[in-house]
């Protein structure tokens, strides 16, 4: 009797003489072959793949060595993850797993096969015992990283860029990349007038986009914080009547470039985004009011008062009731030197803030069912800059310009089909400073007059 091993491998060459003829028979559908994707070095997110594909090939009996497509989505299993996905199973046999990945493969056949997985425990998979919607996939992968036209024109998700000006090639350029919001910040001094808002919220608005206008103020005029978070909101409130399409409540505000040393609290920081909420509201309700991003760091041991970690700021965010004063919880990604489809392989080493996934997750998992918005998110190149990219940012050294417009294309792709992603705002548009602060690396719009990252979001976005 033939071993299920030597059938497995022959059913493996039949298979793969068949898909190299002309004969096969499932139009333009192209074999993944997903087994050989599988191996102890690979992506986290591949290895989640190979796990559930076991356990579904356990379960239902089945060869899912060659497969159609496999796609993820990112997923709160709400009471835990077994629940909705296996039928007949009490309340107190759900194991309490509530955040993971849910795949849904489709065999050669067109068959469809459904399984969770949690994030930190790849052995923690629950094989569902019928297909379900759990929301718009990531990207289909089917072996290749291509961009996939119109893989981010799903659903609500938009587009936008943080520009320095609006000059004619910026406006063609933002066009071109599919961008339909212009972000803007606005720096604010007590007892100022909304003159510098009204010019940002006209100039805008004239150029065909919605306005984000980000408002931060001055660490050094908080010192009284309750009178401060008074005119603070007085302000945002007047700024509200302008109309603009949405506000972002401070930038930053876990760092003490951006909020008074020792005085650093996701609650404190609350207080100000409920009285400014407060007013915007009383003045506009449809105006979006999005939470302060917080800077992705993870420095709060080694510079105490000086920095709050990203996660237990936005902790203190949460148990602060910050959930109720907002309409978008806002967030960051600027450090990355790999795709958004990889959650592990940086060489410098595997914390949450260098990765897409993990980055989104350390937010979004702490409000469920919260709208995010990417307030700033960006890669830095510095090629073709002229100059070697400043020490401090050596990290990026190695990153073409090539792989900035890939990795925002797939970023685009992902948070648009990840169900949860109202806006994403590309650090940067067309800044050109190249320096201590090299924001002329993030531009998109390249010291060459190119713009590679216009044409691969157009791509992405184009309906």
């Amino acid at each position: 009797m033939m071993n299920s091993s030597l059938w497995r491998k022959i059913s493996l060459l039949f298979l793969a003489i068949l898909a190299s003829t002309t004969l096969l028979s499932f139009n333009t559908v192209q074999p993944v072959y997903a087994q050989g994707l599988c191996n102890p070095d690979a992506d986290v997110m591949i290895r989640a793949f190979c796990a559930v594909r076991e356990a579904i090939e356990a379960k239902y009996k089945v060869d899912l060595t060659y497969v159609r497509e496999w796609v993820w989505v990112q997923t709160d299993f709400g009471p835990g993850i077994d629940w909705g996905c296996i039928d007949n199973i009490t309340p107190v046999e759900v194991r309490p797993i509530f955040q993971g990945w849910t795949f849904t493969i489709t065999a050669l056949n067109g068959r469809q096969y459904q399984a969770r997985v949690a994030f930190n425990d790849l052995t923690a998979i629950a094989v569902c015992d019928k297909v379900t919607d759990v929301g718009l996939p990531t990207a289909p992968n089917t072996g290749g990283g291509q961009i996939a036209p119109g893989g981010a024109a799903v659903g609500s998700f938009e587009l936008g860029g943080h520009a320095n000006g609006l000059e004619a090639a910026a406006v063609t350029n933002a066009k071109a990349a599919g961008m339909t919001w212009i972000k803007k910040q606005l720096r604010y001094s007590v007892g100022d007038s909304t003159a510098g808002a009204q010019n940002i919220i006209s100039d805008v608005k004239g150029k065909g986009f919605k306005v984000l206008i980000g408002i931060v103020g001055l660490p050094s005029q908080m010192g009284d914080f309750n009178a401060y978070v008074t005119q603070y909101a007085q302000f945002v409130g007047q700024v509200a009547a302008l109309g603009p399409d949405a506000i972002e409540v401070w930038n930053e505000p876990n760092i003490d470039r951006e909020w008074p040393t020792g005085t650093i609290s996701g609650a404190r920081y609350t207080q100000l985004l409920a009285a400014a909420f407060d007013a915007i509201k009383a003045v506009n309700r449809n105006i979006i009011v999005i939470s302060g991003a917080p800077a992705p760091t993870g420095a709060e041991a080694a510079f105490p008062g000086a920095v709050v970690n990203d996660d237990n700021f936005m902790v203190q965010m949460r148990d602060a009731g910050a959930g109720t004063k907002m309409d978008c919880l806002g967030l960051h990604y600027n450090e990355g030197i790999v795709s958004p489809t990889q959650s592990s392989g940086d060489p410098r080493d595997n914390y949450p803030t260098r990765y897409y996934s993990s980055m989104f997750n350390r937010g979004a998992s702490l409000f469920p069912g919260m709208p995010v918005c990417w307030t700033e998110l960006g890669y830095l190149s510095g090629e073709g800059m002229g100059a070697a990219i400043p020490p401090l940012f050596a990290w990026a050294q190695n990153v073409t310009v090539a792989q900035q417009a890939q990795w925002l294309a797939e970023a685009a792709t992902i948070a648009a089909r990840s169900g949860r992603v109202r806006l994403m705002i590309v650090w940067n548009l067309n800044f050109t400073i190249w320096g201590s602060d090299p924001m002329g690396g993030y531009a998109i719009m390249r010291p060459n007059g190119t713009c590679p990252a216009c044409t691969t979001l157009g791509t992405v976005m184009r309906k």
